[in-house]
C-alpha cells in the first residue's frame, strides 16, 4: 500500500500548483449599518455579471481574481438595501479593500455564482446550495443543529426528510433503507466503519463540535462511489473560526436517577482498568480466566459530562493566509435500559426473560485539525485530520429475578441466568489532503484520504448458569459456557480523487461545463477472534451465588484433567482478511439551456472484492472467495425552473450494492442478547435502478416546499433473514430477484410569526413527511405458510420529522425548539421455513420492529456577549422500544408476541458556552 500511496500522491500533484495567473484581487467586509453584525451570505458581485462571491460566517469576502481595471460592483442580502459601488479599481498583483456597511430594507437575493469559500453553518447558505444543487440534496448545518439540541451527527440526519434511526442498532435508513444500500464520505471521501456489524461509520461518533454541517444526496452523481442507492451521507468537518470557546455540558438519564440505579450502577469488569478512556488489559484473555474476577463493578456518581474547546488563527506564511483550526471534546456518559426478552423458534418459545438489565458507560474523546492554505483568492490546499477514542463499557444481565426459561439447557430449563461483560474499543484517525485550484477556465480538485481504524473487544466475559435453593450450579449444554473472548479488527485504507472542470460557455442562460476525472479505493481488513471457555459440571460444583462464582472459576485446585475438574478449553483463532479495491473513471456534462439545466454523466467502475477465512462454524474452516465488477453506470439530472422562486427536478440513475466483508466471511458473531449473526459467502451484488420527480417552491430564502415521487427498483435484493435448522441464526442472503420502491416525500419550511425588526419575536416550523410502498418477491427457499412476498428488511413505511423553533431576537437572544420524529413498523429480520418440506406448518415469522414517537426540546439564553446557556430535554415521552413476532402455532391461537422491550428514559442536561476572547 506504501508504494501504490507514492504513486497516487505523484500522480495528483503534477501540474497542479502551475499555471495561475497573476491578477488583482477584491476583498472586505460586511456588517449591519446599525448594529455592527457580520452579515452571512451576503451576495457580492461584478455588476451585469454572474461572477461573485458569499461572505462567509465572519462576514468576510474574497472575490475571485479579477483582471486589472475598473469595475462596478454590486452588494445586495435578503432584507438590506442593496449598493452600487462605481469605479472599483482592482490593480494587478494587489489586493483591494472595501468594506460595506448595508441598510436594513425588504428584498429577495437573485442567483449568483458561488466560486470562493463559503462558511456552511447557516440554514440560509444550506438552503440556498440546496436550489442551486446539480442533484436532489438536503443538509442541516451545526446552527440548526445547536439549536435542535442535536449532539451528532447521526441525530443529525433524522432532521432531514426520510431519513430515520434505529434505536436498537444506531444504524441509519434513508427511504428505508438501510446500512448496505447508503454510503458515508467526510468532506467527499469515503470513511471506514468502527464495528465488523456494518457497512458505515457508527455517525454518533461525530460530535457536533466536528461538525460544519452534514449533507444527504438523495440521487446519484457519478463522481461518487456507486456502492449506493438510498443516497450519501456526507460530513463536512469544520473549518476557520477565531473564536476560542469552551463548553461544559453535564446531565443524566430518568433510567440512570432511579433509585437503585443511580447508587448502584454496575460496570463490567473492565472498567476498572479504564485509564483516560483507554483500556489497559492486566492479563491476556487465556491468563485472565483463573486470575481476574468474573463478577461486575460498580460505577460512583454515573453522572454525564462533556467538556470541550475550539480555538483558531491566522498567520502569514509566504505573504499568504494560513489558517490553523483545532476542535477537542471529551465526553462521558452512562445509560441504563430495563425490558424484557424472547425468543421463539418455530413458533414455540425456545427462551424467555422478563427482567433484562442492560448498563452503558460511554467514554468518548475527539479531535479535529484543519490547517488551510491559500495560495491566491482562487487556490488553496486544506489538511484534515480527526482522531476519534471510543470506548463503550457494556453490561447485559437476564434472568436474576428466577423466571429466566432456556429450552433444553442442563441442569434445568427453568431459573436460567446469563450475564454478558463486553467493552469496545474503538480508535478511528482519518486524514484528509484537500485542494482546489482554478487555472484559467479550468476548476482542479483533488483530494488524498489515508485511515486506520482498530476495533477491539479485548476481554469479553459470558457466564451462564441456573439459580437452585442451595446455590448457582453451571449451565453446560454446549459445554464451556463460562468463556472469554477477544476480537480485533485492523482496517486501513487509502483513497482519493482528482477531478477537472472545464467551463467552455458561461453567457447569461447558456451554460456548458464538462467535468471529468478519476477516484479510487483501497482497503483492508484484518480480523481475530478467540474464546477460552471453562467446563464445570452443575453437578459437581455449585457457586454461593450468581454475584460469587470467583468462589468456583477462580480456585485453582478445582482444575484438572478428569471428566469431575474444571477443564479449560482454547477455542481456534478465527480470522479473515479482505481486500476491497476501487478504480473508477468518469465523465460528466452540466449545462444550462434557459428554463432547462442539469447534467448527463456516465461512470466506469471496476470492483475486486477478496475474502480469506479460518473460521470454526465453516466446514474444513478455511475458505475465499474472489470477486470482480465491471459496471457502466449512468446518471441524469434535470432541473426545469418553472419560475424565480420554482423549479421542477427529475433525476436517474444507476448504481450498485456490494457485499459488505462481514456479510461474506463466515463468521458468527453471538451478541449480548444470544442472537447469533453469520456471513453467507454464496452473497451476490445487487443492482439498482434510481426515479426521482422532485417539485420545489423557495418563496424566500428560508422557507421551501417541495414534494417528491421516487420509485427503486433492486435486483437481487440483500436481506437479514432468518436461517433454518435449530440454530435460530441470522444471515444475510438474496432473498428475491426483485424488490420494488416507490415513495412520496413532502417537506415545508415556513413562518408562522415572521420577525420583521430586530427585537421582534420569530416563530419557524419545519415538517417533513415521507410514505413509502415496499414488495420483493421471495424466492421459493425463503417461502413459508403460502407467504411469497414480503417488504424490504428494515424499511418503514411512514417517516415524520418535525420541529417548531421560537426566537425573541433580541440582543440576548432566547431560543425554543421542539422537535418530534415518528418512524412506523419495519422488518428487523426476514422469516424463513423451518423445514423446506413442512413449510407451511415449521416455520419463523419476521421479527418486527414497532414504530414510536421521539419529542425533544431545547431552551437557549445568551446571557452575556460571551456566555450562553442551553437546556435540554431529550425523548421526553419515554415510548416503549420493541420488537414483535407473530406466533401461528400449530394447534391454538396465533398472537403477535413482544420478542424485545425496553425503555431508554429521559436525558436531561445543561450546558454552557463561554467565548474566551
Amino acid at each position: 500500500m506504501r508504494q501504490r500511496f507514492f504513486v497516487v500522491l505523484m500522480f495528483l500533484f503534477v501540474g497542479v500548483g502551475a499555471g495561475i495567473a497573476q491578477q488583482g484581487f477584491l476583498k472586505g467586509k460586511i456588517t449591519d449599518k446599525t448594529t455592527g453584525e457580520e452579515l452571512v451570505g451576503a451576495a457580492v458581485v461584478v455588476d451585469g455579471t454572474t461572477l461573485g462571491t458569499i461572505t462567509n460566517f465572519m462576514g468576510e469576502y474574497m472575490m475571485p481574481p479579477l483582471d486589472a481595471g475598473t469595475y462596478t460592483i454590486r452588494v445586495q442580502y435578503i432584507s438590506y438595501d442593496p449598493q452600487v459601488f462605481n469605479e472599483v479599481i482592482i490593480k494587478a498583483g494587489e489586493e483591494t479593500q472595501l468594506d460595506i456597511q448595508l441598510k436594513s430594507a425588504t428584498m429577495d437575493i437573485e442567483e449568483v455564482q458561488v466560486v470562493a469559500k463559503v462558511n456552511r453553518e447557516s440554514e440560509t447558505i444550506l438552503l440556498m446550495d440546496q436550489k442551486k444543487a446539480e442533484v436532489i440534496k438536503e443538509s442541516i448545518g451545526a446552527k440548526q443543529l445547536s439549536t435542535m439540541g442535536v449532539s451528532d451527527a447521526a441525530g443529525a440526519t433524522t432532521k432531514i426528510s426520510g431519513v430515520t434511526k434505529n434505536e436498537g442498532s444506531g444504524d441509519i435508513y434513508i427511504r428505508g433503507l438501510g446500512d448496505r444500500y447508503l454510503s458515508t464520505t467526510m468532506n467527499g471521501l469515503p470513511i471506514p466503519s468502527d464495528d465488523v456489524e456494518k457497512k458505515n461509520i457508527d455517525l454518533n461518533m461525530f460530535s457536533t463540535d466536528v461538525i460544519k454541517n452534514v449533507g444527504i444526496s438523495k440521487t446519484y452523481s457519478v463522481g461518487t462511489y456507486a456502492d449506493q442507492s438510498s443516497g450519501n451521507v456526507d460530513v463536512t468537518s469544520k473549518t476557520f473560526s477565531e473564536k476560542i470557546t469552551l463548553g461544559l455540558k453535564t446531565g443524566s438519564s430518568t433510567n440512570v436517577l432511579q433509585s437503585g440505579v443511580w447508587d448502584n450502577f454496575k460496570t463490567t469488569q473492565n472498567y476498572q482498568d479504564l485509564k483516560f478512556g483507554s483500556y489497559d488489559q492486566p492479563y491476556k484473555t487465556s491468563d485472565a480466566i483463573q486470575n481476574q474476577s468474573w463478577g461486575t463493578d460498580k460505577r460512583s456518581l454515573p453522572l454525564g459530562y462533556e467538556m470541550s474547546l475550539s480555538a483558531g488563527k491566522k498567520f502569514k506564511f509566504f505573504e499568504k493566509d494560513l489558517s490553523v483550526f483545532v476542535t477537542a471534546s471529551h465526553e462521558s456518559g452512562a445509560e441504563y435500559r430495563e425490558g424484557s426478552f424472547q425468543k421463539y423458534r418455530m413458533n414455540s418459545k425456545s427462551n424467555s426473560f422478563t427482567d433484562v438489565e442492560n448498563f452503558k458507560s460511554k467514554i468518548n474523546t475527539t479531535a479535529l485539525l484543519n490547517l488551510a492554505y491559500d495560495f491566491s483568492a482562487s487556490s488553496n490546499i486544506n489538511f484534515n485530520s480527526l482522531l476519534v477514542l471510543k470506548t463503550v463499557d457494556e453490561l447485559y444481565e437476564r434472568g436474576r429475578n428466577g423466571e429466566g426459561f432456556v429450552r433444553d439447557q442442563d441442569p434445568k430449563e427453568t431459573e436460567a441466568f446469563s450475564r454478558d461483560q463486553n467493552l469496545k474499543e474503538t480508535k478511528m484517525f482519518i486524514n484528509q489532503l484537500v485542494g482546489s485550484h482554478l487555472i484559467g477556465k479550468n476548476k482542479v480538485k483533488w483530494a488524498l484520504g489515508y485511515n486506520t481504524v482498530s476495533a477491539d473487544e479485548p476481554n469479553r466475559i459470558r457466564n451462564e448458569v441456573n439459580i437452585f435453593d442451595n446455590g448457582v450450579q453451571f449451565a453446560y449444554v454446549g459445554d464451556f459456557q463460562q468463556r472469554r473472548s477477544f476480537q480485533n479488527i485492523k482496517d486501513k485504507e487509502l483513497n482519493g480523487y482528482l477531478k477537472d472542470e472545464l467551463n467552455f460557455v458561461d453567457e447569461g442562460n447558456k451554460k456548458l461545463k464538462l467535468s471529468f476525472g478519476a477516484n479510487f479505493r483501497m482497503k483492508e481488513r484484518d480480523f481475530d477472534a478467540q474464546y477460552f471457555g471453562v467446563r464445570a459440571k452443575g453437578e459437581v460444583f455449585t457457586a454461593p451465588s450468581i454475584d460469587d462464582l470467583d468462589a468456583i472459576l477462580l480456585d485453582k485446585s478445582l482444575y484438572g484433567t478428569s471428566s469431575t475438574d474444571l477443564r479449560i478449553r482454547e477455542g481456534k483463532l478465527d480470522n479473515y482478511s479482505a481486500n476491497l479495491d476501487v478504480y473508477a473513471g468518469f465523465l460528466n456534462a452540466t449545462f444550462q439551456m434557459n428554463k432547462l439545466s442539469g447534467s448527463l454523466g456516465v461512470r466506469y467502475e471496476k470492483d475486486e472484492l477478496d475474502v480469506n477465512w479460518d473460521v470454526t462454524n465453516y466446514v474444513g474452516r478455511i475458505g475465499s472467495i474472489s470477486n470482480s465488477y465491471d459496471n457502466i453506470l449512468p446518471a441524469l439530472n434535470l432541473k426545469y425552473q418553472l419560475s424565480e422562486k420554482g423549479a421542477l427536478r427529475f433525476a436517474a440513475s444507476k448504481t450498485i450494492t456490494l457485499p459488505e466483508f462481514k456479510e461474506l466471511a463466515p463468521f458468527e458473531y453471538v451478541s449480548p442478547t444470544g442472537r447469533v449473526t453469520k456471513g453467507n459467502p454464496d452473497l451476490k451484488n445487487s443492482e439498482n435502478y434510481n426515479f426521482d420527480l422532485k417539485w420545489e417552491l423557495y418563496p424566500n430564502a428560508k422557507n421551501l416546499v417541495s414534494l417528491t415521487g421516487f420509485y427503486k427498483m433492486i435486483k437481487d435484493p440483500i436481506n437479514r433473514a432468518q436461517t433454518r435448522g435449530s440454530s435460530g441464526y441470522f444471515y444475510f442472503a438474496n432473498t428475491g430477484e426483485q424488490a420494488d420502491v416507490y415513495g412520496l416525500e413532502f417537506e415545508t419550511r415556513f413562518s408562522i410569526i415572521k420577525a420583521e425588526t430586530t427585537g421582534t419575536p420569530s416563530l419557524n416550523m419545519v415538517v417533513n413527511a415521507t410514505k413509502m410502498w415496499f414488495n420483493q418477491d421471495l424466492l421459493e427457499e425463503f417461502q413459508y405458510n403460502s407467504k411469497t412476498e414480503t417488504d424490504l428488511q428494515g424499511a418503514a413505511g411512514f417517516i415524520c420529522n418535525g420541529s417548531l423553533s421560537f426566537s425573541n431576537n433580541k440582543e440576548k437572544k432566547f431560543v425554543a425548539t421542539l422537535t418530534g420524529n415518528y418512524s412506523s413498523d419495519k422488518i428487523y429480520a426476514l422469516g424463513a421455513p423451518e423445514s423446506f418440506t413442512y413449510s407451511n406448518t415449521l416455520f419463523n415469522n419476521e421479527i418486527v420492529e414497532k414504530g414510536f414517537v421521539t419529542l425533544d426540546l431545547v431552551l437557549s439564553k445568551k446571557l452575556s456577549d460571551r456566555i450562553s446557556m442551553k437546556l435540554s430535554g431529550k425523548n421526553l415521552l419515554n415510548p416503549k422500544i420493541e420488537q414483535t413476532q407473530k406466533i401461528e402455532p400449530v394447534s391454538g391461537e396465533s398472537s403477535n408476541e413482544v420478542v424485545s422491550s425496553y425503555k431508554k428514559g429521559i436525558n436531561l442536561s445543561i450546558g454552557v458556552s463561554i467565548n474566551l476572547n
